[in-house]
Parts: C-alpha cells; structure tokens; sequence
C-alpha cells in the first residue's frame, strides 16, 4: 500500500503525515500525524465541568491517484483508541473519525481491510487527513431567553408581555411547548420568528443538556475549498453557485460560490476560466484576484459565505458531522445557568458593548485583523467596513478578554455577527423531528446529504441564528430569533455556519 498523504486544516495544522505498520491480514494501516493549533485550552466551567478543546481528526482516501475520494473507516489501534469520556480523546463508535489533543506522532488506526473499507491492500492510495478545531461543550443546565426584549425570544409559558422570563434547560427530556408556566414557549407564534405549534419537543431532539462539542468557527474559505476538491465533478456542480456541469470547458463567473466574474462580498474561492469538459475541478482561493491559487493574502481563513442550507448540510454530512440545533446555539454562546447570567439582551460575549471596525489590517492573511480606526471593535454587523465576512476568530488576541475578542462563555468565536449560523428550528414540525444522527462521511451521487431525520435541501426545519455582517446588532443578540425559523434554501452573502457532534 502506497501513499502520497496530504494535510488539511484551518486555524490548525497537520504535518509530517505517513501510513505505517501495514497488516495486509487483518488489513489494517496506521495513518501517523502531527497536529498543533493556537492558543489551547483545559478549563473549567463555573459549576465545576470541564471545558476544552479539541481537535475532530477524520480521514479520506483516493485510489490510484484519480477519481472519487473516500471516508476511511477508523477502528481502535494506533496512539487512539476507543473515545473515552474520561480522557475526551479517541476514535468515535462509528468509525468516522476521531477527537484528539494537539501533539506530535500521533496515530488512527484505517481499517481498509474486507470488514472496512474493503480496498486492496496492493492499491496506491493517496491520503488526506482532515482536521477541524472543536470546542466541548460539558452537560449541565443553562437558560433559554436573557429576560430582555428580543425578537420572538423563548420564555417561560407563563409570560404574557414585556420582558421575557428565562426558561431552563435541566435534561435532555420531552419538553412540552406550550403557553403555560413550566413549559418552553416564545414571544411569537407566527412568522419567521415563531415557537410553532404548542406540543412536544421529543427526548431525541438535542437540547443543549447534554455535552457536545462545536466547531470553535465558523467554515472557513479554505475548508470550503477542500470539500469541494474532494467530491465528484457532479457533486462539484450542486455544491457551487456556478453551473459546472459535466461539457462545460469555458466559465466566465469564476468565483464559484457567488456566481459572478468577480469577487463579491469577499468570497474567493474561484476555478480557472478553462476547465475539463468531465473531470472533477480543482478549486482554489483568490482573494487578490491574481489567479495565482492559495497565496498567503488569498482569504482562505476568512469565514466562508455564499452557503445554501444544502451546501452545509453536504459539508456536515461529508466531515461527520451533524447541525447545530437552535437551543445548543444558546447554551454553546451564554454557557450554563449560574448567578449573574443572562444579562437581558446579552450578545455571545455574556453582555451589551459592542462596537465595529471600519479598516483592516493585513486582510486577506491568517494575520487579519482589526484596523487602527476603531481599535476596540469585537463584532462585525452593519456599520462595519469592508462589508463581507472576516478571519475567523479575528478579534481575538493573546491579551483580549471576552469581551473585547468577541467570545461566547466557552471560547466560541463569531457566535454574534459576521455570517448567520444555521440551526435546526424547534419552530416547526420537521425541525423538531430532528434527532441528532452525524453524518457518515459520504454524499448522494448529486452531492446532497443523505441523513435521516435532516432538514432536507429545501431547507425547511432549518433557520437563523446570531445575526450577520449585513444586519444591525440586535439581530446579534444571543436569544434574538427574528428569522429562527426562516426557511431559505438560497445562498446569500451573509450566510454561513458550523456544525456540532455528540461524542
């Protein structure tokens, strides 16, 4: 078995990647890896639960240097082993990938053999190791609502008018949602900010109780850019604003994402204007617009817009991953219940400042940040400039606090402003038929996920949450669901997301 093994990663990096100790019998091989990231953290929350981050490790693999790339299929062995609540480090019960500690010769083991993958172990196979930087939620209870007065807040059923009453969160139970004191209700019960229908909120819907981890950003350009150059030139068409279909040899709307011949909204990821009539295309970052692909001012760490709910149900289902829900998005940005919190009308970073910046520094660049103009800005809404999604986690610094880097309780970036986060909606019948399953690394022929109980392409039982670069702030307020249950199966330039797993 042969390998040419690449590394894959954002605001993370995978290095010095080999395959070794190849048992062609029980046809297993270890993939070895390095991988490091910034800033690292163990701590523990106010109620005493640990909180971390760590890093989702998941595996694809080609035959014969062309065609298709593959999910591998990871079993215990190697340096990682089975996934240990204790230790928050090891291989998934599924097989699909695996949550690691940042550090050197680290292995997973690739069952490749006939109860696996079922590839020859005599095949050249060029590997890609995948990693995405992730953040453990632990279980315990939070709130719902910050008692203010945002747009179609969840509340208490016993509210009437005015001010919401926080409603808590204490199990993964049913939940009854109705308009009545002890169960979950909202300020709204029609529109794009409704709570739905009174009824049962099923045990299987995840509530946010339980521990869970969320990517720390939002999808990057770079991550973007590499999902697509693993899919099938078919796949390749859905998952792109641009029709490239299998004939087309000449594209004049290069940059892939918005459609158009030119950047828009500071979207780079583009393809060259002469492509193969049938083979899949390699995509690559712009941002200077020089068509010299993936230079170090080329974008690919700014958060990726010009998402469809379909293309990032597809990147979710293709990494193993699963949505957000919109009571995760609340416990994951305002942390558990504890004195002092919510503050009413909170943004992620626990209370009201917030401010914008009009200039940027070294943009474009993993270095991107704030301008001189406005040196205390942490979020960017509407008055913000340029307009267009940002880095990632741009306005932390090594000596920002909370507020000022723009971070929710557990360290999560960009959860207020910069693109919207898609949830799954509790404000309508199929959002709330959603029972968290991951995906299994692998799309339908045309590129759509295929995950049972997932809000589906047309996007119903998917919304809005956080706010975004286009919006002003209230939009940005942690319990503001304006457009909650919003569907919306189009791609926007403010749109965006991040994905969740259950460990």
């Amino acid at each position: 078995m042969m390998a040419a093994p690449q590394a894959h990663a954002n605001n993370i990096k995978v290095s010095d990647v080999s395959l070794q100790n190849l048992d062609s019998t029980a046809g297993t091989v270890d993939i070895k890896f390095d991988v490091s990231w910034d800033n690292s953290f163990t701590r523990t929350d106010s109620n005493g639960n640990a909180t971390f981050d760590r890093a989702w490790v998941f595996v694809k693999y080609q035959i014969g240097g062309t065609g298709a790339w593959y999910h591998a299929t990871l079993v215990s062995g190697g340096s990682l082993s089975s996934y240990a609540t204790s230790t928050a480090i090891g291989i998934t019960s599924d097989g699909k990938g695996a949550f690691c500690k940042a550090g050197p010769s680290q292995t997973i083991r690739w069952n490749f053999g006939t109860t696996g993958d079922n590839v020859s172990s005599s095949s050249s196979i060029q590997v890609k190791v995948m990693a995405i930087e992730m953040v453990y939620i632990p279980q315990g209870s939070f709130v719902l609502g910050s008692g203010g007065t945002e747009s179609g807040s969840f509340t208490d059923g016993s509210w009437t008018s005015g001010a919401t009453i926080p409603f808590t969160i204490s199990s993964e139970d049913a939940l009854s949602i109705a308009a009545s004191a002890g169960s979950l209700w909202g300020t709204s019960t029609s529109g794009n900010n409704t709570i739905g229908d009174a009824g049962t909120l099923p045990a299987a819907f995840p509530k946010g109780y339980s521990g869970f981890y969320v990517m720390k950003y939002e999808v990057s350009q770079g991550q973007y850019r590499d999902f697509l150059n693993t899919l099938t030139r078919a796949q390749q068409n859905t998952r792109t604003g641009t029709s490239l279909a299998a004939g087309t040899t000449s594209v004049t709307n290069i940059y892939v994402m918005s459609n158009t011949a030119t950047i828009s909204y500071r979207n780079g990821i583009r393809c060259d204007a002469t492509i193969s009539s049938s083979d899949p295309i390699t995509f690559y970052c712009d941002l200077n617009g020089n068509a010299v692909p993936n230079e170090s001012d080329d974008g690919e760490w700014i958060a990726c817009n010009w998402l469809s709910w379909a293309d990032l149900m597809a990147y979710a289902d293709w990494a193993g991953l699963r949505p957000m829900t919109e009571l995760e998005f609340e416990k994951a940005s305002r942390g558990p219940a504890r004195s002092g919190s919510p503050t009413a009308n909170e943004y992620a970073w626990g209370n009201t400042t917030i401010d914008y910046f009009s200039d940027l520094s070294n943009a474009g660049t993993s270095s991107e940040a704030i301008g001189p103009t406005r040196p205390n800005a942490n979020c960017n809404y509407s008055s913000a400039s340029p307009d267009g999604p940002v880095r990632c986690g741009m306005f932390a610094t090594s000596s920002s606090s909370r507020t000022t880097a723009g971070a929710s309780y557990y360290g999560l970036m960009e959860m207020s402003g910069n693109l919207w986060e898609r949830c799954v909606t509790i404000g309508n019948a199929t959002g709330r038929a959603f029972t968290g399953l991951h995906g299994n690394g692998t799309l339908d022929s045309s590129g759509n996920a295929d995950v049972t109980n997932w809000p589906g392409t047309g996007a119903t039982g998917g919304g809005f949450r956080g706010g975004d670069w286009y919006y002003d702030t209230s939009y940005a307020r942690v319990s503001d669901r304006y457009y909650a249950a919003y569907t919306d199966s189009a791609r926007s330039s403010s749109y965006g997301g991040r994905f969740a797993r259950t460990p």
